[in-house]
């Protein structure tokens, strides 16, 4: 039987971070499909900033779920909420407008028996576990689909599947410039995988403060966006790529300016605390 040997004493409640996270994540998600209403691909960045919006949700899950003694399964917990994610993911995109939502049903599915069999089958016994699989499951759907709505332009499956860019002056086949086919989705598991657990996984510790945590994490969300507006240029116009380059560089200096000021903050903390003294004679 696990026990809980660390606690989450003020800031902002998990519940309150679960439900903005959600929220803000399918608002982006469906202000993303303007491009299909509209017939342009410019509002690609909300699929960023859902993705990000999601990440910071989720970073806050894996703090939740570490606090019971697992700190070493950080990074497994970020790979399951994608692994698990993308199943939904994939499935989700066929329903068209309807599926963010499909996306966020099947994931909290397949989450809760995943958490049923580690606490069930491999007896972890961790109170949380099946709720925080739930949520990382979720998580993960929610930030592949806003990283691929970013980068092909939309999230359903015919703008996954298909795509034509030319490079020096050549058309490429659509397979070759395909979402999926490309295989630029393992890119952005790794990309989001990585962002997910590095937040907490750098801040833990004595010294943890949730509010360096989650800007840590937005950062790391937004160095993601960085990379997946350069991807998103073989598949999306220039003009929207670039806009979303510019606003995840916007981000991630933002975020990075501040989360040294809080780290900083933080070490100040430390270093006026006055040195072991020396015993004489030892």
């Amino acid at each position: 039987m696990s026990v809980k040997i660390e606690v989450i004493e003020g800031g902002i409640p998990h519940q309150k971070i679960l439900i903005a996270g959600l929220v803000l994540a399918v608002i982006g998600l469906y202000l993303s499909y303007l491009n299909v209403i509209v017939g342009t691909q410019i509002f690609a960045f909300f699929g960023g900033l859902a993705a990000i919006a999601a990440l910071i949700w989720g970073s806050h899950t894996i703090k939740i779920l570490a606090s019971y003694g697992i700190g070493t399964g950080v990074p497994s917990a970020g790979m399951i909420a994608f692994g698990s994610g993308v199943i939904a993911f994939l499935f989700a995109t066929k329903f068209g407008l309807y599926a963010p939502i499909v996306a966020i049903i099947l994931a909290a599915v397949i989450g809760a028996i995943l958490g049923y069999l580690a606490n069930e089958v491999l007896a972890m016994h961790i109170p949380v576990m099946i709720k925080s699989l739930t949520e990382m499951a979720v998580v993960g759907a929610l930030t592949l689909m806003g990283f691929s709505a970013m980068i092909s332009g939309s999230f359903t499956f015919s703008a996954l599947t298909t795509g034509s860019t030319k490079v020096l002056g050549m058309s490429l086949p659509s397979y070759q410039t395909s979402y999926i086919g490309g295989a630029l989705i393992a890119t952005v598991f790794l990309l989001g995988a990585i962002a997910i657990q590095h937040g907490f996984n750098a801040c833990l510790g004595p010294g943890w403060k949730q509010d360096r945590m989650l800007m840590l994490t937005a950062e790391c969300g937004f160095l993601s966006m960085m990379v997946a507006a350069v991807m998103s240029a073989a598949l999306i116009s220039p003009a929207a790529a670039i806009l979303s380059f510019i606003i995840g560089l916007l981000g991630w200096y933002y975020t990075y300016m501040k989360y040294i000021e809080l780290s900083k903050r933080d070490a100040a903390a430390w270093l006026d605390m006055k040195p072991i003294p020396e015993v004489e004679g030892h």
